[in-house]
């Protein structure tokens, strides 16, 4: 492998790709080309993952946290094989004539090559700066050549939505982070926005007072989104044990007919689809949330008022993530009560 794609190669690459940039942006009558970097950030994805979504996810991501993006394109099964190119992410800040430009290196492997990666990926990381890696293809997980790609990282971000088997993918997960990975997950960070509108409803100081008569924490989910459901339900648990709270938790999945819940009857719920519902109830309160459509909607005791929840896309959840290089220590104790729950006997 290393006689097909050399870190050396690559680096002299870049360096002769700065060189043009800066020629074509002063031949060009603009003010030069300014080299902007503070990680690297390497992405692993699928060969059939869209190109062009991809590309305009890192293109967004890079005007706040600007890096040398590693994008390794995963072809499946097949020979031992390593390709590679070069090229730049380039923008103009609004009143300004210098451009701001990011690296972008592609590489093409083969499930057979996977072992080889951190061998050429490493040499090619920016020096001194945190080197990020999005896993966005959920079967590498499970194969034996992820944990030495995951070592090389200061941050391993994965979507444990994409998993088919929820419980396999708390078990992989929790497995990782006792071995040391600094794991983020985009399932956790979907809950970010309901996490903080549930405490808030608690500032009140009436519901303040009633926050020890719950007896019973219900969330329900849809497609796709029971880790991120068994997530909220073990962080509500955990904050009410924290106050010597304890309740009654469960996990289910939505009813698609409907049926109402105990704050809201069903003739008055939407009718679009429920990705997640938590509710929590005991001793005459009553406290509801839900997203319909691009809101969520917060209802206590029968009075309701909803907040802006914008659908999340890979570049909100990722500019969040992005921003976040430290043990985050509410997910991982979050992470490990959940895959506790899953695997009750480890």
């Amino acid at each position: 492998m290393s006689a097909t794609v050399a870190p050396d190669h690559i680096l002299k690459e870049l360096a002769d790709l700065w060189v043009s940039l800066g020629k074509e942006g002063q031949s060009e009558g603009g003010a030069g080309v300014l080299r902007a970097c503070s990680m690297t950030l390497v992405v692993l994805a699928e060969e059939s993952d869209d190109v062009m979504a991809l590309g305009e996810t890192i293109a967004a991501l890079m005007p706040e946290h600007p890096a040398r993006a590693i994008v390794v394109r995963l072809r499946g099964a097949g020979e031992r094989a390593l390709t590679e190119r070069v090229y730049s992410q380039c923008w103009m800040p609004f009143g300004q004539r210098r451009q701001i430009c990011c690296e972008q290196i592609e590489l093409t492997a083969s499930d057979a090559s996977l072992a080889d990666l951190p061998s050429v990926v490493l040499p090619l990381a920016v020096p001194d700066l945190p080197l990020i890696l999005w896993c966005r293809t959920p079967r590498l997980l499970g194969m034996p050549e992820f944990h030495q790609i995951a070592a090389m990282a200061r941050k391993v971000v994965v979507d444990s939505a994409k998993v088919p088997d929820p419980e396999l993918a708390l078990g992989r997960m929790a497995e990782l982070s006792r071995l040391g990975v600094l794991l983020g997950d985009l399932s956790w960070t979907k809950l970010t926005r309901w996490r903080e509108m549930l405490s808030q409803v608690f500032e009140n100081q009436q519901y303040l007072g009633q926050l020890a008569r719950i007896s019973s924490v219900r969330v329900s989910f849809g497609e796709d989104h029971e880790v991120a459901a068994r997530f909220m339900a073990v962080w509500i648990a955990n904050a009410l044990a924290d106050v010597g709270v304890r309740a009654e938790t469960a996990v289910k999945p939505e009813d698609a007919a409907g049926g109402g819940s105990p704050s809201r009857p069903a003739i008055a719920r939407s009718r679009v689809p429920v990705t997640l519902r938590v509710s929590l109830a005991g001793g005459g309160l009553s406290v509801e949330l839900v997203r319909e459509a691009d809101r969520l909607v917060i209802t206590v005791n029968g009075f309701s008022h909803c907040t802006n929840l914008p659908q999340p896309s890979d570049y909100l959840l990722m500019r969040e993530e992005l921003g976040i290089v430290r043990h985050d220590a509410v997910f991982e104790r979050t992470l490990a009560s959940a895959a506790r729950l899953a695997y009750p006997t480890d």
